[in-house]
């Protein structure tokens, strides 16, 4: 059984005034939100980034649960983003049994399913990307890859549903890994015919064997708010590996980290005051090349499907570099703020926002396209 919008809104204002904590509070630091301000995140600074990764397709809310096993080798053992349930709560503070629990982990997922209903869903995040955009006009939206590919209608497509819903929801810059299981000619023809003048399509790791040149742009320059901002793709590095290699047969990829800090020093070269590296590497290995890459301000990645609530703040020799995950499925989305002064971050604030199909409104033109490719 499933509620009401209504329903579930009346019953986190129930929960919040009892003191559960919701997305964006830390029961240690801030003081507990209302439902209805949930996905009102204030503004701040003058740079903002809006991000989702993994989608793998899913176009409609579904119900998803959250692993309740993580491993963790060697030095990662127990450490972000190797935790779950009880352990996952207790680092970051969250109450056992609320919205926010069911949210990023797998406790009592059944009951707490027929409770707050369904995750996800393109119309509904559509919704809440125009709302935090209102209060944010010039962010800038990044889709970390894997969308292209995993349900019935990318498949029936050539993933030409999901070409068009990402372009509908205003995605700016993305990066790939299963992108290139529909083979490098369709990729090509998706990038030349569909997303130019739309979406920038970035990879500073993949490089054309025959030639040895770039086979996609490996940043942007973007500006905001007078603020030029760089964004650097990285593709998943062992798609050849990972996935078959004949579909891609004249490209390599790889981390390619003394590339990375090239690509991060000619970005600099050319006046960016903020670099974020958009990424498909997993988590871990996003933890790594923030330890040993300098100049990055922040790493906006998936791959390993990790939802963590706050950023990692990683030292290197150059400064500190923040990594980010935003889980899979289209069932959260992360908001970046930095504030930047005299061409250099300050501070920042970062919120993961879990999406409740039940607690934000469809968009109806998403809604439109989503009935459209689903009617076949």
């Amino acid at each position: 059984m499933s509620i009401s919008r209504r329903e579930f809104i009346q019953m986190l204002a129930v929960a919040s005034a009892a003191g559960v904590v919701l997305p964006g509070c830390d029961t240690k630091k801030k003081d507990s939100i209302s439902p209805k301000s949930m996905y009102d995140i204030p503004k701040f600074g003058n740079v903002s980034f809006l991000h989702f990764t993994d989608c793998h397709a899913q176009l409609l809310p579904i119900y998803f649960r959250e692993p309740n096993i993580n491993i963790g080798v060697h030095s990662m053992k127990g450490k972000v983003p190797h935790l779950v349930g009880n352990h996952f709560l207790a680092r970051y503070g969250i109450s056992p049994n609320t919205p926010e629990a069911n949210a990023f982990t797998y406790l009592n997922f059944a009951e707490a399913s027929k409770q707050y209903g369904k995750v996800g869903g393109f119309s509904h995040l559509a919704t809440l990307i125009k709302q935090i955009q209102t209060q944010r006009q010039n962010s800038i939206l990044l889709d970390g890859g894997d969308t292209w590919q995993g349900s019935a209608t990318a498949l029936y497509t050539n993933g030409q549903d999901m070409v068009d819903a990402t372009k509908l929801l205003g995605v700016d810059v993305m990066t790939g890994h299963w992108e290139f299981t529909l083979g490098a000619e369709r990729v090509t023809e998706i990038i030349e015919k569909d997303l130019e003048g739309h979406i920038d399509f970035v990879a500073q790791n993949v490089i054309n064997n025959q030639w040895e040149e770039d086979v996609f742009k490996p940043y942007v320059i973007k500006e905001m708010n007078g603020i030029p901002v760089a964004i650097i793709g990285q593709a998943f590095p062992y798609t050849p590996i990972a996935n078959p290699r004949y579909l891609i047969p004249d490209w390599s990829f790889g981390i390619r980290e003394d590339k990375m800090q090239q690509t991060v020093n000619s970005a600099r070269e050319a006046g960016a005051q903020v670099v974020v590296v958009l990424s498909h590497n997993g988590m871990d290995v996003d933890l790594k090349m923030a330890s040993r890459v300098t100049g990055i301000d922040a790493i906006m990645g998936g791959h390993t499907h990790d939802a963590v609530p706050e950023a990692v703040k990683i030292k290197n020799s150059g400064g500190q570099t923040l990594v980010i995950n935003s889980g899979s499925n289209g069932k959260f989305l992360s908001v970046l703020d930095f504030d930047v002064k005299n061409g250099k971050v300050s501070d920042f604030r970062f919120n993961l926002l879990p999406i409740f199909s039940n607690l934000i409104e469809p968009d109806k033109e998403m809604s439109a396209h989503i009935d459209k490719v689903r009617k076949p």
